[in-house]
């Protein structure tokens, strides 16, 4: 097969020949059709997320069909088509697990950082955390559901049920939840880059009521805001923007630190939390939130040899929603 892989941070991915992996008990071999370019590939070949296994396969975005399982997987999986996320496994026996709570288990791998993932013809993956797919979308605009759509989402229940929303970072996973929002009623105030006329224009065709830069103030008080940039400097904008007894979730994986801010902006039950990961709940829920609602998915299409300029794309903010390898 062919893969794109990872050898050490700042190196390009290197277009490699590999053997045809095979499963493993309680695994399934996944014919890649397709996989999204996450923010987190980003922050893993810029070498900003700790001890990752090396060489590695990126990729946790991954949508295509079950062509083998190994031993304890029903043969009936054969042909399925599935979607295989971030969280690739779990111990499943802590503290964690035993609480619905897999996303923080010690043992917890992940696709495309500690497990090879998507950027290639074929993908092996745990049984237990592939998920079928809404039929109503096609291959390539399926795929941001599986990190964008499934961390957004988790992002987005965490600030309760706040009705006027803030979302600072308007890319893949924004563009998703604020669909999801204003189909439950809500209203959502973008914020992008400062200056980014395109990217506030974007917010608004898919239902923003409000763009703007993120040095700007929105034109109401926020019930909660949503942090999907990396920029540690927004959360003290955010716990700003947001009212007595708000939330303001911080939703990557990484970020830039924050820096100092008085107590009287996190003063008045004001509440600023993380998200960590996603739960195999996470994606059943979401996956047949998306089948009902019909999300609008905008994508940048790549070659798997374009890996390398769909992630510079990525970095340089020219890619409007969601970058997407096609794959096979």
């Amino acid at each position: 097969m062919q893969a794109m892989v990872f050898e050490a941070p700042g190196r390009p991915l290197r277009l490699t020949e590999r053997e045809r992996p095979v499963p493993g008990p309680g695994e399934v071999l996944v014919a890649v059709r397709a996989c999204g370019v996450c923010r987190t590939d980003l922050h893993l070949v810029d070498g900003e997320l700790p001890d990752p296994r090396l060489p590695v396969i990126p990729g946790h975005e991954i949508v295509g069909r079950i062509v083998a399982c190994g031993g304890g997987v029903g043969a009936e999986r054969v042909g399925q088509r599935v979607g295989v996320p971030w969280l690739g496994g779990a111990c499943g026996h802590c503290v964690y697990c035993g609480t619905g709570r897999e996303n923080l288990c010690a043992q917890a791998q992940f696709t495309g950082y500690q497990k090879d993932g998507g950027y290639a013809s074929y993908a092996r993956a745990d049984a237990r955390f592939c998920f079928p797919l809404p039929e109503a979308y096609d291959d390539v605009e399926v795929a941001p559901l599986l990190c964008a759509g499934l961390i957004g989402y988790r992002a987005y229940r965490a600030a309760g049920d706040a009705a006027r929303l803030g979302i600072y970072g308007f890319g893949a996973a924004a563009h998703l939840i604020t669909q999801v929002a204003v189909a439950q009623g809500r209203t959502v105030f973008a914020f992008t880059r400062p200056g980014d006329g395109a990217g506030q224009a974007f917010a608004r065709t898919v239902g923003a009521a409000w763009a703007g830069g993120s040095d700007a103030a929105p034109p109401e008080p926020l019930d909660a805001a949503l942090i999907f940039a990396p920029v540690g400097a927004l959360v003290p904008a955010a716990l700003a923007a947001v009212v007595s007894g708000g939330t303001v979730v911080c939703a990557g994986i990484h970020m830039s630190d924050i820096p100092a801010f008085g107590y009287r902006l996190l003063w008045g039950e004001r509440v600023l939390r993380s998200v960590a990961n996603l739960t195999r709940q996470d994606a059943e829920d979401f996956l047949r939130l998306a089948g009902d609602i019909h999300l609008a998915v905008h994508v940048q299409r790549y070659a798997l040899a374009q890996a390398n300029a769909a992630l510079a794309d990525l970095r340089g903010g020219r890619v409007t929603g969601a970058a997407v390898l096609t794959i096979g």
